[in-house]
């Protein structure tokens, strides 16, 4: 745990949550200004800053209880639909510097807009990227 994180304080304890679920690597807790009905943030109790640093083990256990949680939040919640949503930096729009994944229950007219504008790439730009990121 990081002294100076709050995100590590809200996952292991320190100060009072809304938490949904619990383990010994995360907790599970409502946001505290959701965007829909529901939202949640799955903190890991060790500090990440984010998804470079997240142990490959930790990552994958991340992504099941999301699959796991996700199932159940939108069949309690009679939600439309489901967002999961992870931010690495500044410019992502990651403001708290703590690995998280945002779990967001989605509903018809929830008036949310988590979507990007697409962009329209040559296909020599597209070849290019796809190069360069071959691995």
């Amino acid at each position: 745990m990081k002294d100076d994180c709050i995100f590590c304080k809200l996952a292991n304890g320190v100060f009072p949550t809304n938490s949904i679920y619990e383990d010994d690597t995360f907790n599970v807790i409502l946001d505290a200004g959701p965007a829909t009905k529901g939202h949640a943030l799955i903190l890991p109790k060790e500090h990440y800053d984010n998804l470079y640093e997240l142990p490959d083990e930790t990552a994958g256990k991340a992504m099941i209880l999301a699959k796991k949680l996700a199932g159940e939040m939108s069949r309690r919640l009679n939600a439309d639909g489901l967002n999961v949503v992870q931010n690495n930096g500044e410019a992502a729009g990651q403001t708290v510097m703590h690995y998280h994944l945002h779990l967001i229950p989605r509903y018809k007219n929830d008036g949310q807009h988590i979507l990007w504008q697409p962009s329209e790439p040559s296909k020599e730009e597209l070849e290019e990227t796809r190069d360069l990121l071959k691995m």
